[in-house]
């Protein structure tokens, strides 16, 4: 028959079948197709080779006859030409669903409950901006060429330590992917390294603590960077800050084993520099964090900003630092003022080889008053460069 707008919308399933297609004279291979359940779909079919194809082109409710006949017409017309339309779609259908950020969510869902805040943190930052570019791809489509692209567009754009970064946290995604069954290759692995991590040996001498100290100014940022002095604190340590974690009366900061890189608990005491720059932080109602809602979480921008009042103020920049050379700072200039190495470790919440072996397993002692003495006489060093005058600190003899 000649299908017709008015049969579309009339003709009824023949009795006693729940499925029929209605075939067009006008346009053969086009129809229409009729289910039990009331279901009016255009449909177009055509062989290729030995096989038959059929296409759903979309219900009577959302075309008209003319505009189902038109697509039909178009997809008969690409099948002469040697196309598979329905092959095309099949194939397009298959790479939305192995899209790879609904296994990037996936993965990330999973990883926040074993990452401490922060790590989760920057693991999500990266996937959602670094490598948001992939989200559209087929996870099993994702090449090396395809990440060595990309991690070079990140080092032009973010350095060669951000995109190398990067490359860590897709690695381990694709570690998992694998053992999910996703891919059967990490396409990480054999891609360059942005940036050779080699242990830094960077410190700031006495003069540059200086010149950091004046730069940095009274903003969260600035107060973040002289605690991270004063404390030889881990960045995130300070940046994420809570108010259930700082004990003023006390002077001392309680950090949780979620929230340090090892998972021990870490008391942090308080010089007397260090609480007068935190009674400085206003508590803000229905707030744990010092800085921010949740935390500072970005540090290029503020840094640059630092690096600018460091010059204006010197004449120059401080080369080649960054923030976490101010917990070797810190450790370096301790070490100099006669602080000895396991008292310095006590302070940074490292085991140190005065906890390695036996003696970890029976030395308990946390050190508590030796790292208040130390924090406190660096402080008063930290100070005296800042003002410009004589330490009242006599370096220790070992």
């Amino acid at each position: 028959m000649k299908l017709t707008q008015r049969l579309v919308d009339s003709i009824a399933l023949p009795a006693g079948k729940a499925d029929a297609v209605h075939y067009d004279d006008a346009l053969p291979g086009f129809g229409l197709r009729i289910r039990d359940g009331g279901s009016r779909m255009f449909v177009v079919q055509y062989k290729l080779g030995a096989q038959t194809r059929r296409m759903t082109l979309g219900s009577t409710a959302q075309l008209r006859l003319d505009d189902a006949r038109a697509k039909a017409r178009d997809i008969l017309a690409a099948v002469r030409l040697g196309q598979d339309p329905a092959g095309k779609k099949a194939e397009a259908v298959a790479a939305l669903a192995d899209r790879c950020e609904p296994h990037i969510r996936c993965y990330l869902a999973r990883q926040k409950t074993r990452l401490r805040p922060s790590s989760y943190g920057l693991a999500e930052a990266h996937f959602l901006d670094h490598w948001k570019p992939l989200h559209a791809l087929a996870i099993t489509k994702i090449d090396r060429r395809t990440i060595a692209a990309r991690l070079n567009e990140l080092v032009a754009d973010r350095g060669p330590a951000a995109a190398d970064r990067a490359r860590a946290v897709l690695s381990a995604f694709f570690a998992w992917a694998m053992k999910e069954g996703l891919v059967e290759t990490n396409p990480v692995i054999a891609t360059n390294r942005p940036y050779d991590r080699k242990g830094r040996e960077r410190f700031l001498s006495e003069q540059e603590i200086a010149q950091v100290w004046r730069a940095a100014g009274d903003d969260a940022f600035g107060t973040i960077v002289k605690l991270l002095l004063l404390t030889g604190c881990r960045r995130e340590e300070i940046g994420q800050l809570r108010w259930s974690e700082v004990d003023l009366a006390a002077r001392l900061i309680r950090l949780p084993g979620e929230r340090v890189k090892n998972g021990r608990a870490h008391d942090v005491p308080l010089s007397a520099p260090a609480v007068a720059l935190l009674r400085t932080v206003p508590q803000v109602a229905g707030r744990d964090a010092l800085f921010g809602q949740n935390g500072l979480g970005a540090y290029s921008i503020p840094k640059k900003v630092l690096d600018a009042r460091v010059a204006a103020a010197n004449g120059a920049p401080i080369p080649s630092w960054v923030i976490h050379d101010l917990r070797r700072t810190c450790t370096t200039h301790m070490a100099k003022l006669g602080v000895q190495p396991h008292v310095i470790d006590a302070v940074t919440n490292h085991a140190g080889s005065h906890k390695a072996g036996v003696a970890g397993v029976y030395n308990k002692w946390t050190y508590e008053p030796e790292k208040r003495a130390a924090l406190e006489r660096w402080a008063e060093h930290v100070m005296a460069l800042v003002e410009g005058r004589a330490s009242h600190v006599v370096p220790l003899r070992a």
